[in-house]
């Protein structure tokens, strides 16, 4: 495999690592990108921009990242709860009326950041183009009953997590957390990374698509639990469910779903940019500025939900936006905070390393948190740093 790209001495295992996910793992088109102390150590890229063609990806090329998006919108709240515009343990309510029926009225915001709002599904699914039409996702939620009281458990809102975010933020400034996103962060860090794409941007999207590890990987395949298993293959589980608040499951490479503003699973862009605007949560990135104030730094590493997840089926841990790892992950600090994409791609900031982190893929796997070809590069860069 042809590798593109550079790494800085001593992080070598990084790129040994990357080329193995193509030999190994079965990647089509991949990049990486680390952030070491305000400044890139790692950016590397290879493969074909689309899963299913032969054009090769390029510095620019950028993909659809599925919940990895999620981290990136949390971002937004965070900021706006900076900026004075938004209190996190204020009623979602007290921004967005509608929303006070069916036992959800002491849901406050901290519980639609930390998957504890108890709306991870709906009685009926949306079609894509509701879905993406701004206004039929929150008028649906809205009125949604809550499978648990909100505050008292969680469960990942895998779809969910987009008409709540978005509409939240929208009663909040009267603007699109996309927008803002667009305004106060991407463009003045220069990041490549959209929540709903803009028609000069699609040229750098390649098609995505699921794939099979390849036999050669079998030894490194783990089989889900029991329990985990018989949940996905369940259609009435919550956690069937949960992936299902948008049924049929919408074409990711369709421009109408890559033009909506969905933040929980349709942002758009590259690892640079993941790994750049992981970095400037917590520091000073070079040619740029810092996103966060150290307050709000600490508090997106705070633990806000702990335990059983509803819908995962598996122990989980939430901070406001963001998935932060247990004991046997192979991230970095217990500072680290990120989130992943189902199917493969990941970013994180982990704050005590100087670490910002980014990884996107056009190859969908299976997996749900813990894909190997993220942490297998993970894992390498852990060594570098001396883990």
């Amino acid at each position: 495999m042809d590798i593109q790209g550079v790494v800085a001495e001593g992080f070598e295992p990084v790129r040994d690592a990357f080329a193995r996910n193509f030999e190994v793992l079965g990647d089509r088109g991949a990049a990486v990108t680390v952030y070491r102390d305000g400044r890139p150590v790692v950016d590397l890229w290879a493969g074909t921009a689309d899963v299913d063609g032969s054009e090769p990806w390029t510095a620019g090329t950028a993909q659809i990242v599925r919940s990895a998006t999620k981290g990136v919108a949390a971002a937004v709240v965070l900021l706006l709860q900076q900026q004075g515009l938004l209190d996190l343990d204020a009623p979602v309510g007290s921004y967005w009326p509608e929303y006070k029926t069916a036992g959800k009225e002491h849901t406050l915001v901290r519980h639609l950041l930390a998957h504890q709002a108890g709306v991870p599904a709906l009685d009926r699914g949306l079609t894509p183009a509701e879905a993406a039409d701004g206004a039929s996702g929150p008028r649906t939620i809205a009125a949604q009953a809550p499978f648990w009281e909100p505050g008292t458990a969680h469960g990942y809102h895998a779809q969910t997590f987009s008409w709540l975010l978005s509409e939240l933020v929208l009663r909040a400034t009267g603007r699109t957390l996309g927008h803002i996103w667009a305004e106060e962060i991407a463009e003045p860090l220069g990041l490549d990374f959209w929540i709903g794409l803009p028609d000069t941007e699609t040229h750098r999207v390649g098609r995505v698509g699921a794939v099979e590890p390849p036999e050669s990987a079998g030894l490194l395949r783990t089989r889900p639990r029991r329990n985990v298993s018989e949940a996905y293959a369940d259609p009435a589980s919550l956690t069937r469910r949960a992936f299902a608040a948008i049924d049929p499951l919408p074409d990711e490479n369709d421009p109408g779903y890559r033009a909506a503003e969905l933040p929980a699973s349709a942002g758009i862009g590259t690892a640079r940019a993941l790994a750049r605007f992981y970095a400037a949560t917590f520091g000073v990135v070079e040619d740029g500025a810092r996103i966060f104030t150290p307050a709000t730094t600490a508090l997106a590493g705070k633990e806000f939900a702990a335990g059983p997840d509803r819908v995962l089926v598996v122990n989980t841990r939430f901070g406001p936006g963001y998935m932060l790892h247990g004991p046997a992950s192979p991230l970095l600090s217990p500072a680290s905070y990120g989130h992943p994409g189902r199917g493969g791609s990941l970013a994180f900031a982990d704050p005590d390393a100087g670490i910002g982190f980014g990884y996107v893929t056009n190859a969908l796997a299976k997996s749900v948190t813990a894909d190997p070809r993220a942490q297998a590069l993970v894992r390498a860069l852990r060594g570098c740093l001396g883990g």
